[in-house]
């Protein structure tokens, strides 16, 4: 069971996909091997049927997009998020006391805090530098690609009551030491770090948007090596997907594949699935088409979305927080995401647009609901389609332990997502 293409290929994308910008750079090498050509939103696009193209939005955000040979109909989208839970270092972030050094940071997204406690963390993100011309900094990626940060657990013995639930204090408790070298720690030594890293002088650095990531590797478990565990699956997993459907699964109509950051803080950002980027994007194309403005609204209503996200999975030690009838196991498929709520953006005309398609390739998936007397949380697909009002499908691969530092899935679920996406973009 081991080592399946879909599991295999997001092992390594979990590798890259270090920040949000590492994960957009990541996208953006695939697409490149796979003949897409980059264009930019300021400058005109010149389309041709048959062409390959993407665009890079803000850093973190990339729209790809394929034209058939005949460039006709609706368009077939698929949406993920590059972002992930965790904590995002704060500029002055130099903390030096009674020889320790640490770094003042904040919390991002709905990270469970305690899984990130005793663990090697690393740092990545982009860094902002002084250039010649002063609306164009020099902007630069870095990882530190090495376990340099811990925030280490409060002893038992100071703290008795450990066992029994403590709520951290994000101020306080979750500031990572960075050393402890007494008085040779410099009052600089972050911002000197990154500029070591970058190979450029401290005052050179403006700002930087850097954010801690668990420094373990993924790794198989399960008596057969059928679950991943690894961070980073939300949402990665979604990310990997896509860009195998999308560069497999061929049409004659448009493909489109977008891969939103801030997810996690609520998409309501220039470069989230909350701004107006993904409807620009499609109209750029319908214009670089030749088309006019109302054949394009025409091919939107003939549209539909994939919002690929993580879903939950049914928890052995925790049934009673599942739906009795509607829930997901790992290895039995991906899952379906439905709320009446439309807090999954899913009706049953999309649903059976799936589920026929599954049929029809023997791919496995469940079908997933929240219990009536709770709620769990919401995907981009509902804001992206209030956006471009298409019909949408949440759908995902089931995990356990969504938003810890480390999280768990199937296998075989991540190759049946791949698939569905696949013969979606293909049918």
């Amino acid at each position: 069971m081991r080592k399946t293409d879909g599991a295999e290929r997001l092992r390594r994308l979990i590798g890259r996909g270090t920040s949000p910008f590492h994960a957009a750079e990541a996208v953006e090498q695939e697409l490149l091997e796979a003949g897409y050509e980059p264009l930019v939103m300021n400058r005109p696009w010149q389309l041709e049927r048959g062409g390959k193209y993407y665009v890079k939005h803000h850093g973190s955000t990339v729209a790809a997009f394929s034209v058939g040979n005949d460039g006709s109909g609706g368009f077939r989208i698929a949406a993920a998020h590059t972002d992930f839970p965790g904590l995002r270092v704060k500029q002055h972030a130099e903390l030096v006391q009674e020889g320790y050094a640490r770094l003042n940071v904040e919390v991002y997204g709905g990270a469970i805090l305690n899984t990130w406690l005793d663990r090697p963390l690393s740092a990545s993100g982009r860094v902002a530098l002084r250039s010649d011309d002063v609306f164009r900094p020099q902007m630069r990626l870095v990882d530190l690609k090495r376990p340099l940060f811990v925030i280490p657990n409060l002893a038992i013995h100071l703290n008795r009551e450990v066992n029994k639930g403590v709520e951290l204090n994000r101020q306080k408790e979750l500031l990572p030491i960075a050393g402890a070298g007494g008085e040779t720690i410099s009052q600089g030594f972050f911002r000197e770090l990154l500029a070591r890293e970058l190979k450029v002088r401290p005052e050179e650095i403006l700002d930087y948007e850097i954010g801690l990531y668990n420094a373990d590797r993924p790794e198989y478990v399960g008596m057969e090596e059928e679950l991943l565990s690894a961070p980073r699956i939300d949402n990665l997993s979604g990310v990997q997907a896509i860009l195998d459907g999308m560069l497999e699964g061929g049409r004659e109509g448009v493909n489109v594949a977008v891969f939103f950051d801030h997810e996690e803080v609520g998409s309501r950002t220039k470069q989230g699935a909350g701004s107006t980027l993904l409807s620009m994007v499609l109209e750029r194309i319908s214009l670089g088409l030749e088309r006019e403005r109302g054949q394009f609204l025409q091919d939107l209503a003939d549209s539909m979305l994939l919002s690929v996200d993580v879903g939950h999975a049914f928890h052995p030690n925790y049934g009673e927080k599942m739906d009795p009838t509607n829930h997901s196991g790992l290895n039995r498929g991906f899952c379906i995401k439905e709320a009446s709520s439309q807090s999954y953006a899913t009706d049953s005309w999309a649903v059976a647009v799936i589920e026929q398609l599954c049929m029809q390739e023997e791919i496995p998936y469940t079908k997933y609901f929240n219990r009536s007397d709770g709620t769990s949380g919401s995907t981009l697909g509902s804001i992206a389609s209030s956006m471009i009002p298409v019909p949408t499908v949440d759908v995902g691969v089931p995990v356990l332990a969504m938003h810890s530092a480390r999280e768990l899935m199937g296998v075989r679920d991540m190759q049946a997502l791949t698939d569905m996406v696949r013969a979606y973009y293909g049918a």
